[in-house]
């Protein structure tokens, strides 16, 4: 389909196959969901570290768990979106999509280093940000790849003449004078 260089003839342009591209968001969004709150699990259940969740409020924490795992997943369906438009919209979607989920991630594992808590639930809520970041990057762009088509131009092109239809083989006519 295409030539030597890697260039594509002019009657086909890539495009992506949105309802698999989609479906793997979805499936995206359930892993960043339980990332998080495997990461919430096991920093106060293992290290005993207050992330998120007053010490009082034990393992699993109180209803900022659940709102943790639930922008994990919006988060990830952000990603699936974005990679949607970067596929239909620009020529390097995967350079462009690594970037932008790098620079994200990158300011969410800045960001609880910011606040004015505990050493110990800064580092462990940029951990947990940081795999769920690279996971969504990770997942979201091998997923992107697998749902890349090549799509054929519409051209307008004369119609195709009809095929003749077969005339039957008659005798060829005769004339009868009556004299």
């Amino acid at each position: 389909m295409s030539d030597y260089y890697g260039n594509q003839p002019q009657d086909v342009r890539p495009g992506i196959d949105a309802r698999r591209l989609w479906a793997g968001g979805v499936a995206t969004a359930v892993i960043a969901a339980l990332l998080a709150v495997v990461g919430l699990l096991i920093a106060r259940g293992v290290f005993e570290v207050e992330v998120l969740a007053p010490k009082g409020e034990g393992v699993w924490g109180n209803a900022s768990t659940t709102t943790y795992a639930l922008v994990a997943a919006a988060v990830a369906l952000l990603a699936t979106g974005l990679m949607h438009l970067l596929s239909v919209a620009t020529p390097a979607p995967s350079q462009f999509f690594g970037w932008i989920m790098v620079l994200v991630t990158l300011i969410a594992v800045v960001l609880p280093l910011t606040l004015s808590v505990a050493p110990s639930a800064k580092i462990a809520t940029a951990a947990i940000n940081l795999v769920i970041g690279l996971v969504i990057a990770a997942v979201v762009n091998s997923m992107a790849a697998s749902a890349r088509t090549l799509h054929r131009r519409r051209t307008t092109q004369p119609k195709p003449a009809q095929p003749q239809q077969r005339m039957q083989q008659q005798p060829p006519p005769t004339r009868y004078y009556d004299q």
